[in-house]
């Protein structure tokens, strides 16, 4: 008999622990623990990121120092960086400049009253790659917002730097100096 209420004292015991585990692994009640996470300054869902601390450096290097000029394309035109600008300009540029680049993607239809630059032609082909590349970056702007007067842009283009990484958009500008016009017989 005194096995026996051994036995259930421990199992008494037992259960009690194993309930108090329950309790505190199934949020019945909650403890909240402070971490890091929560005292750090952050930002919101779908807020705008934070500016970029001074005299910081992105971690590829720095793409252009504003004020400076255009930069120089520190990415040779080999056939490896031209592949790799395909690519990337399949992805992210075909719907508005079209596969050839000549502004007629399938979104081009809809932009009324400014349509996609042609990439093929005089005017983008004879800018120099730096001033490609800030536009790629920084994106085409519009300042009276006439085209998206319900989206909170005010561009034409928008700005790749989230997009693409610095050698993407070196790599794209390579791939754009080998489009060309189609030839009219």
């Amino acid at each position: 008999m005194r096995l026996f209420k051994q036995l259930v004292s421990v199992f008494a015991v037992l259960a009690v622990i194993v309930a108090g585990l329950m309790i505190f692994a199934f949020d019945v009640i909650k403890i909240d623990w402070i971490s890091f996470m929560e005292i750090q300054s952050s930002y919101g869902t779908q807020e705008e990121p934070r500016s970029v601390p001074a005299q910081s450096i992105p971690v590829e290097g720095p793409a252009y120092i504003p004020g400076a000029g255009a930069p120089v394309n520190p990415v040779p035109a080999d056939e490896t960086s031209i592949a790799r600008g395909a690519e990337i300009f399949a992805i992210n540029c075909v719907m508005c400049h079209g596969e050839t680049g000549q502004g007629n993607g399938t979104i081009a239809a809809f932009l009324v009253k400014k349509k996609p630059a042609d990439l093929t032609g005089a005017l983008v082909q004879t800018k120099t790659d730096g001033n490609l590349f800030i536009s790629i970056t920084n994106g085409v702007f519009n300042p009276d917002n006439s085209l998206f007067p319900d989206v909170n842009f005010s561009g034409q283009m928008p700005p790749m730097n989230e997009n693409l990484t610095v050698r993407e958009r070196w790599d794209v500008i390579n791939y754009i100096r080998t489009l060309k016009a189609p030839q009219t017989p």
